[in-house]
């Protein structure tokens, strides 16, 4: 679990929880608030029964994280079984970096899509944040990857499938995840990709930032050297997953930080032979220095190697939009 998420965010909680399928009934003449987002983007929240810890059951540890724990639990009146994240506000506070929950909460309560991970809602008490999150069976990819060393074309090619998808629908949202990796998608009852973690997305109108973010051995040139990038560094971020869950590490993966970074900038970029002639065509369409240059997603999911490999078991969300003369 990666709990970049941070410190008491309490404004934002003192408004009320965010809707889902746990939500309480709200009374009609409860007054609407707006929050601003990071994006000065108002978000609209209402006044609804505050959840508490009584309100669930609290079963097995699911993962443990920088700033707390998830649980599995089970609200107790509509007995529905989701994960509950505990964070410590202590901690957060020590890490002065409060505005990565705010800005979770705030982005990941609007998403919907099969293979985004739901946030249902969220409560506080004097110690400790909880987030209600929708509950992934079979868990992190990343463990998933680590048992099987790695992955062959087709359940390789299905997760670039759904991950496109799931990307292009944030992409429209004007949301860039910015930290695309296998320690933040979890895996459904079906095996169906689930992108979590947004505690380094950013909903940004313009679609460009200046901030370096996201982890070493995905991190984009542009972001490495210094310039402003766009929604464009998730398309490398998953030419880097296509190679990890291909192979079993980063392509660009060394002993040190700095020879790290020279390959990043150079996209030195070599294939083993087990990596077959379409992934390596795909990969290499994504992984370009210049961001413009880059495969789009669409086109990620209608690569021959996806199409041929690929079995999503979840229908598209974002289908390509007809042209004027069909």
């Amino acid at each position: 679990m990666q709990d970049k998420e941070n410190r008491d965010p309490k404004r934002l909680l003192a408004q009320g929880a965010v809707g889902g399928p746990l939500r309480a009934e709200t009374d009609p003449g409860t007054e609407r608030h707006s929050v601003m987002g990071p994006g000065r983007v108002p978000v609209k929240t209402q006044n609804c029964r505050k959840f508490s810890l009584k309100d669930f059951d609290i079963g097995r540890p699911l993962g443990k994280g920088k700033f707390g724990n998830v649980y599995l639990a089970r609200e107790k009146r509509i007995k529905a079984i989701v994960a509950l994240k505990v964070l410590f506000k202590s901690q957060m506070e020590k890490e002065g970096v409060e505005h990565q929950l705010r800005r979770e909460i705030e982005i990941q309560s609007h998403l919907r899509h099969p293979n985004i991970l739901r946030f249902y809602n969220y409560f506080y008490d004097s110690a400790r944040v909880f987030l209600v999150l929708e509950y992934a069976p079979r868990g992190e990819m990343y463990k998933e990857l680590q048992r099987c060393g790695r992955f062959n074309d087709q359940r390789t090619a299905t997760y670039m499938e759904e991950v496109a998808d799931a990307l292009q629908y944030c992409h429209e949202k004007k949301v860039i995840h910015r930290d695309i990796k296998p320690e933040n998608l979890l895996l459904g009852f079906r095996g169906e990709l689930k992108i979590a973690d947004f505690g380094w997305s950013v909903h940004a109108p313009s679609l460009r930032r200046r901030t370096m973010c996201g982890t070493l051995d995905y991190l984009p040139p542009e972001m490495i050297e210094g310039h402003s990038h766009d929604e464009k560094v998730d398309l490398w971020c998953i030419g880097v997953l296509c190679y990890e869950c291909l192979v079993g590490h980063p392509p660009f993966e060394t002993a040190s930080h700095s020879e790290t970074y020279k390959r990043i900038t150079k996209v030195d970029l070599q294939f083993p032979k087990v990596v077959s002639d379409g992934a390596r065509d795909l990969i290499s369409k994504l992984l370009r220095h210049s961001p413009v240059m880059r495969l789009p997603l669409k086109s990620v999911m209608e690569h021959p190697w996806v199409k041929t490999n690929s079995r999503r078991v979840l229908p598209p969300v974002c289908r390509p939009k007809p042209s004027p003369a069909q």
